[in-house]
């Protein structure tokens, strides 16, 4: 008897400590991030009653590959890296979890950005999506959806 409640404490012991727990969103973040693909559906685009959809899977060697990496302290680079293998357009700023929400804040373009996405965590990397005012017509009705996956060795 002795010898069977031994053995299922044993056995539970072991898929208790096998068990990773789960990163959390915040933690997961913390990373080199590589665009997979990004669709942008701009219902209103620049006030027209124009439907207007950019989408691009970056699967046929593109000139521009996005890039970012997201650091412990609330700051992160993003780039585009081209054929050469070269960063270029760089922009930093601040970015925040909460819950599943990724805010982040920074100047590209010539304006001041700030941007928050609801993710997804994936196998090996999230899908973003966000609300905004992607073509400057002043209505935060742009969706756009963004898929990642984690940079190895960056």
């Amino acid at each position: 008897m002795k010898t069977k409640t031994l053995f299922f404490i044993t056995l539970f012991g072991m898929l208790f400590a096998s068990c990773e727990p789960e990163l959390s969103t915040k933690d997961y973040m913390i990373n080199s991030w590589e665009t997979t693909y990004l669709k942008i559906e701009m219902e209103t685009v620049n006030n027209t009653d124009s439907l207007n959809v950019v989408e691009d899977k970056f699967d046929n060697n593109p000139e521009l590959v996005a890039q970012s990496k997201y650091n412990k302290d609330g700051t992160f680079s993003a780039w585009f890296k081209n054929k050469q293998g070269n960063h270029v357009s760089n922009s930093s700023g601040k970015w925040n979890v909460v819950d599943d929400s990724l805010t982040v804040e920074f100047h590209y373009g010539g304006r001041d950005m700030k941007v928050s996405y609801h993710i997804t965590k994936t196998e090996n990397g999230f899908v973003g999506k966000s609300k905004y005012d992607w073509d400057n017509d002043g209505k935060f009705d742009d969706l756009l959806t963004m898929k990642t996956k984690i940079i190895k060795n960056e």
